[in-house]
């Protein structure tokens, strides 16, 4: 699983997981959360937003099972 960095002041990176349909997102904050039964359509949709920051809040914040994931420090 490849991450993908951002430049957003919301997210970090993002990973997919096309076999298990799981999203991973890294927040500029350092934690990481994954989203469960992510279509891969809409993660294509995701990465051609013109703002992924944006497009998280309007489509996949409370619209995915969820689980957080421990903080990850900078290296």
């Amino acid at each position: 699983m490849n991450w993908q960095p951002f430049e957003s002041k919301l997210l970090a990176s993002s990973a997919y997981d096309a076999g298990k349909h799981t999203l991973y997102l890294r927040f500029r904050s350092g934690e990481v959360y994954r989203y469960f039964e992510f279509p891969e359509e809409q993660y294509k949709g995701f990465l051609d937003a013109e703002s992924r920051g944006r497009y998280f809040l309007s489509h996949i914040r409370n619209q995915f099972r969820y689980e957080r994931l421990a903080k990850l420090q900078a290296a």
